[in-house]
């Protein structure tokens, strides 16, 4: 997974770290190193990732990673992996017949329990209730084609007949 370090460069030495602020660009070698390490974070979000392995893979240390992540994205690594990992299950629930704890593990979480409320945390629903809401809104999406529409172009119909005379 981890890629060779030979660009040369070392980190800076650490009297410099008080010179870097939140508003200094990070050096475009230096960015293509932390897009590398995303890129991980991308492939491999449903593995068990640390700070370690991601770091090494942008060839820094842990914690200038951490500081150069952050001020080149926005957040850090672990909060990049979070959100890329409920991005997913948001996906995996709208369009797959997974159980909830299946998608859980898919995405990489370890305990259905921090999955569910780390879900309704940033996306407001609950897992389950996520599914219910999308699946609602694409039946309702359906019912605003008419009958004659999909059963002219083979669409399965999900509607009952009692939805098909309001069409």
């Amino acid at each position: 997974m981890s890629r060779s370090c030979d660009s040369g460069e070392s980190d800076p030495p650490m009297g410099n770290e008080n010179q870097l602020t939140f508003e200094q660009p990070v050096a475009a070698d230096t960015y293509q190193r932390l897009a590398r390490a995303r890129r991980l974070i991308d492939e491999c979000y449903h593995l068990p990732l640390d700070l370690d392995q991601i770091s090494s893979e942008a060839c820094l240390s842990r914690f200038h990673f951490l500081r150069l992540f952050r001020r080149a994205f926005n957040k850090t690594p672990h909060q990049y992996l979070r959100d890329r990992r409920i991005e997913r299950a948001k996906e995996l629930l709208s369009s797959s017949g997974l159980t909830v704890t299946d998608v859980c593990f898919e995405v990489g979480f370890e305990s259905l329990g921090s999955f569910s409320t780390l879900f309704h945390k940033h996306v407001g629903f609950p897992p389950i209730a996520y599914r219910a809401f999308v699946l609602e809104r694409q039946l309702e999406d359906r019912r605003k084609i008419p009958g004659c529409f999909l059963t002219m172009y083979g669409v399965d119909r999900l509607l009952t007949r009692s939805e098909t005379a309001v069409t």
